[in-house]
């Protein structure tokens, strides 16, 4: 059976001013390569994309992307479905909008590797699965923000200090330690949410920030909560 990658609505207004993409995580299991709407990578996604579309229901469209197959492997790899996604949201609007990339986990490794598409305004790396290397070519001013705890096992909050370090010389980048979290946002959620929701309307809308976001406009750039 053929899989394919699947855009799945949160909040669509007619008038869309913008866009947030949400990526979910998720490494493979052995020969199930198929993504479920229930597997947790997924299901912790949908908070957080929820408190994104509650920031402007009549100016900014959520959308939530499933993948087309679990994990990360050289024939296929999530960044290619996130190209897939923001062409859909594209042709559903008849225009590209402005976009901003929220991924967890391999997520945010799929977010970061995308950031220089054209319409890509932000990136905002939840715990993200990366490694040095993985800095993205080309990109034109758009803004990062990665957010790690400090206790996650999975995914090392070392690499992507690292690869934030590297980004540092090639555009704005944010990055926030989260004390006591770990790599499923269980602990401190409202942090991991509250950034996304408030970078996304900070970098989309314009909205006057407050809070983490306003220290790191203000240029504070590596902060430990």
């Amino acid at each position: 059976m053929a899989l394919a990658p699947r855009l799945i609505d949160v909040a669509v207004p007619a008038d869309a001013a913008a866009a947030v993409l949400v990526l979910h995580g998720g490494a493979s299991r052995g020969d199930r390569m198929m993504v479920s709407p229930a597997q947790l990578s997924v299901l912790r996604m949908i908070p957080i994309a929820r408190r994104i579309a509650r920031v402007d229901r009549r100016r900014l469209a959520v959308f939530r992307l499933l993948n087309s197959r679990r994990g990360w492997d050289a024939d296929r790899t999530p960044v290619r479905d996130v190209h897939w996604a923001l062409d859909q949201v594209a042709e559903r609007f008849g225009r590209r909008l402005p976009t901003c990339l929220v991924g967890h986990s391999l997520g945010g490794r799929g977010a970061l590797l995308a950031a220089p598409r054209p319409e890509v305004r932000g990136v905002v790396a939840l715990a993200p699965y990366v490694y040095a290397t993985d800095a993205p070519t080309g990109l034109n001013g758009q803004r990062l923000l990665i957010v790690h705890g400090t206790r996650d096992r999975i995914a090392d909050p070392a690499r992507s200090a690292a690869l934030a370090q590297e980004l540092a010389s090639r555009t704005a980048v944010g990055y926030v330690s989260v004390e006591g979290a770990k790599h499923a946002m269980l602990r401190r959620h409202g942090v991991f949410s509250g950034l996304a929701a408030d970078f996304a309307a900070a970098t989309l809308l314009g909205s006057n920030p407050s809070g983490l976001i306003a220290r790191l406009e203000s240029g504070e750039r590596w902060i430990r909560v």
